[in-house]
């Protein structure tokens, strides 16, 4: 078995390893890490969204009361919530701009105007690095305080949003209280000088308030609850979601239809042209809302729309006069080539260090108590501010001031950009490159790699962009709000600042250096997260030039294949760490192999269409499924409610001795047209009636009435586990647990038609925090009392077949945004069920071995 492994290479990649002799099921143990080089394995504590509606009774009846009036209407109210989202982030974006700018401005007010420019005596140096690092901790430790509070919202926050729009439900990602410690903590975060961005946070705080606004109601303050019945679906939410996302990326760079394409590219995996329009609506009203009050605030003229982001690379321009300048040529073009290459193998390097970073972490730090993390962020905060601040004052090089800006470019709509020069020591007519690039907003410092026509030396660069990528590598994963993109672009610009250095003054090439540190930025920043298209659109939106399209186009595709051959994007590295069942956008061509009947879940837990009370309890209590198959069993005492359909069985006589497991057993009953007897299918039935007529007949009779006493358990004979299973439907733990609180069930005395009927609010009503079992007091409700689950259980989910080859499987179940895929074979029985942990790629490798082996 063996050499037949390893004679094929993916077999011998994925099941000729020293030392691997688990089992695939073992090797989807929740968060296991089999050794110090392996992998986290996507755990199963995960849930996914229910994205797909569930067309029961209560769902139906709004459906029928809703006319062409009630459903403008209903439209007209999302395309106004849509448009709140957006005005929304556009403030939040002001928000935290304002406070960043007013707490920096204060910082290097009170320590470099007053004390470094003007300390004639280097004596007194050292109280002004004690200054500095004061504020940095103190603003440090309050953003790190605040992540205590809320874990979630620690880093960006886009690996959580890139799993929520995939369809994975991360546990307070979404909540009002990670929004309120992510917006307040970035603020100090970033203002406390760590090598941090406030744009990532802010597609985190958009998606957060995609998310609740439309509720009307909050967890964290649950007194802030109003009746608005609409949008209590995790469909609706997930599409607010991404609308807000798309938003926070508008506000962050000024880009619309780029925030449009993350939510597109990075985000949602099920996408309609309706929802493109909405998400581009409401990124358009964030882009728009910030960049009215923005304009006005710094200009103090209302309206003129001048600052459409956060972050504005500024325009990019020839001097005046000099007409052999130009931004690019073709020639150009080689060179950004060799700069996406270069960007890639350093994303790729910068990814591996800050993997090794976090399973460090996670293994050394994140177990220890909570302020042994705060104490962590102070140290990378203490070590940041005394770099940068001896770099600054021993590295640093004075430059010539006398030759002239390519233009007086504006990077905040207040302060012309010769304004952000730092002397620090040196004469009147030069400044310190060094100190120019450390002591400024880093907004500031891009700005200058990217417009300041004074050279900055070969040195100068090198230090600043090793000193930059190690700190910046080291930061990204503390315990504080960071964005990654900002640090990313500026490390970026000085390795491109530092190629056209090298170009024009040591080659004597004309060039213009602007656009080397733009294209060194994408190159980089494509290295480290691998975004393609709406990168790309990102970067020209910033620039507001078109013609740098094609050089970035082809800088960021270079930069993505170079690094995609070492590693994945630090996003999705961070995903991966974290366990997340992350679905790619299709799976390879090797796993075709396989079908939907080797890696379903054989292994039922299902109720009845007509269950006792205590049969439920007992199953919601005794398990941690989300959904249960509805199904009846065909035994030979209940043929008097089967009469007439016994195609719904295979009749198979099970025995002990010919069952070695469950999954065996499965896997037989899917040949189930193959070992159906063929005279059953010929043979009228004992009426002597056509047996397709009967089926006709009885569509739409009413499910058997069956009482089991006992919910499926351990103690079942080998019989009783395997009988065959009429599938009829899928009920979610959710709506069972709704239905025992609400009382709904029937006495055995009576009909299922006394049984009280909800409506699709009271459905809803808890909505998203539904009740845990384990929390509710049942002692009122009579346990011989029968549910009839049949009006509230989906009666058309979508089903495969045992025989569906994978990819069929996953592109069904990723498109259409499954929670769980039932495995149902040809004569209506259910053999299986498919959630998303079973079509993760880990699993399908895992089982893709198996696989091998068996053959």
């Amino acid at each position: 078995t063996k050499m037949a492994c390893c004679g094929n290479c993916f077999c011998c990649q994925c099941c000729c390893r020293e030392g691997e002799t688990r089992t695939p099921e073992e090797l989807t143990i929740l968060g296991e890490i089999r050794d110090e080089e392996d992998e986290i394995l996507p755990r199963k504590d995960y849930e996914s969204l229910d994205y797909d509606r569930c067309i029961n009774e209560p769902y139906v009846e709004v459906l029928e009361g809703m006319d062409n009036r009630k459903a403008k209407k209903y439209e007209a109210v999302r395309w106004m919530m849509v448009f709140t989202i957006g005005v929304t982030v556009g403030l939040v974006g002001l928000f935290v701009d304002f406070f960043v700018r007013l707490f920096t401005k204060l910082k290097f007010t009170l320590t470099v105007s007053l004390t470094v420019e003007k300390c004639s005596d280097k004596g007194c140096l050292p109280l002004s690095l004690l200054e500095l690092l004061a504020f940095n901790m103190t603003f440090v430790f309050i953003a790190s305080v605040l992540v205590l509070i809320e874990p979630v919202a620690t880093g960006s926050g886009i690996p959580e949003i890139k799993s929520y729009l995939n369809g994975v439900k991360i546990p307070g990602i979404v909540r009002l209280r990670t929004f309120l410690c992510k917006a307040a903590g970035v603020l100090f975060s970033v203002a406390g000088g760590l090598f941090v961005g406030k744009e990532g946070p802010m597609i985190h705080s958009g998606a957060i308030v995609g998310a609740g606004l439309p509720q009307f109601q909050s967890i964290t303050f649950k007194r802030i609850k109003f009746d608005f019945p609409y949008f209590r679906s995790d469909r609706d939410k997930r599409d607010f979601v991404s609308a807000g996302a798309a938003a926070g990326v508008a506000a962050a760079f000024g880009a619309p239809i780029g925030g449009t394409l993350f939510s597109l590219e990075e985000g949602s995996s099920f996408w309609n042209q309706a929802l493109t329009w909405k998400v581009l609506f409401c990124s358009m009203s964030a882009t728009f809302t910030l960049n009215f009050f923005r304009s006005g605030i710094n200009f103090s003229k209302w309206g003129s729309f001048q600052l459409p982001g956060l972050l504005n690379f500024g325009e990019f321009k020839c001097p005046d006069g000099d007409k052999n300048c130009h931004l690019w040529t073709a020639v150009d073009l080689a060179f950004f080539v060799l700069m996406g290459v270069a960007g890639g193998l350093l994303g790729a390097l910068f990814n591996c260090m800050n993997k090794c970073l976090a399973k460090y972490r996670i293994r050394h730090i994140h177990p220890k108590a909570k302020f042994i993390r705060v104490l962590e962020s102070l140290l990378v905060t203490m070590v940041t501010t005394v770099v940068i601040f001896a770099a600054s004052m021993l590295l640093g090089e004075c430059r010539d001031l006398s030759s002239p800006t390519t233009h007086n470019t504006t990077f905040s709509g207040s302060e012309d950009i010769n304004s952000t020069i730092r002397q620090f020591f040196c004469t009147n007519k030069t400044y310190n490159d060094m100190a120019t690039l450390f002591f400024n907003p880093q907004e500031a410092a891009i700005h200058q790699l990217f417009h300041q026509d004074g050279t900055f030396s070969p040195v100068t660069l090198s230090v600043f962009f090793l000193l930059y990528f190690l700190l910046a590598c080291w930061t990204y994963g503390v315990s504080v709000p960071s964005g990654l993109f900002v640090p990313s672009l500026l490390c970026g610009a000085a390795f491109g600042r530092l190629v056209a250095n090298i170009l024009r003054v040591k080659l004597g090439m004309d060039i213009y250096s602007g656009t080397f540190a733009l294209i060194g930025a994408a190159a980089f920043l494509g290295g480290v997260v691998r975004m393609t298209i709406s990168l790309t659109v990102i970067l020209i939106e910033s620039t507001n030039e078109i013609t740098y399209g094609l050089p970035i186009m082809i800088t960021l595709m270079v930069a993505k294949w170079t690094g995609d051959f070492f590693n994945k994007g630090i996003y999705d590295i961070h995903i991966q760490l974290r366990g997340v069942p992350l679905l790619e956008w299709e799976t390879e061509v090797e796993m075709d192999k396989l079908t939907a009947s080797d890696i379903m879940e054989p292994n039922l837990t299902y109720v009845y269409p007509h269950t006792r009370v205590q049969s439920l309890v007992s199953i919601l209590r005794t398990t941690v499924y989300h959904a249960f198959p509805v199904v009846t069993e065909n035994r030979q005492n209940e043929r008097d409610f089967m009469k007439g359909n016994i195609l719904v069985s295979n009749n198979i006589r099970f025995k002990k001795s010919s069952v070695v497991s469950r999954a065996g057993e499965q896997r037989r009953r899917c040949q189930s047209m193959k070992s159906y007897p063929s005279s059953e299918l010929r043979n009228p039935a004992e009426e002597g009636e056509d047996l397709l007529q009967q089926m006709l007949e009885r569509r739409h009779a009413p499910y058997p009435n069956l009482y089991p006493d006992q919910s499926p358990s351990e103690e079942w004979t080998m019989e009783e586990r395997f009988r065959p299973l009429t599938f009829h439907g899928l009920i979610l733990r959710s709506q069972l647990v709704n239905l025992l609180i609400r009382g709904v069930c029937y006495a055995e005395n009576q009909s299922s038609a006394t049984q009280p009927r909800l409506s699709y609010a009271e459905m809803t009503e808890d909505y998203p925090r539904y009740p845990d079992i384990h929390d509710l007091d049942l002692a009122l409700l009579n346990p011989r009392m029968i549910v009839d689950v049949t009006p509230y259980m989906n009666p058309c989910p979508y089903t495969v077949s045992p025989n569906t080859r994978i990819s069929q499987v996953f592109n069904l179940f990723r498109t259409m945004g499954l929670r769980h895929l039932p495995v149902v074979n040809a004569v209506g029985e259910i053999v299986g069920i498919i959630t998303r942990h079973n079509l993760t790629h880990e699993f399908l490798v895992a089982k893709l071995r198996q696989h091998y082996i068996t053959v």
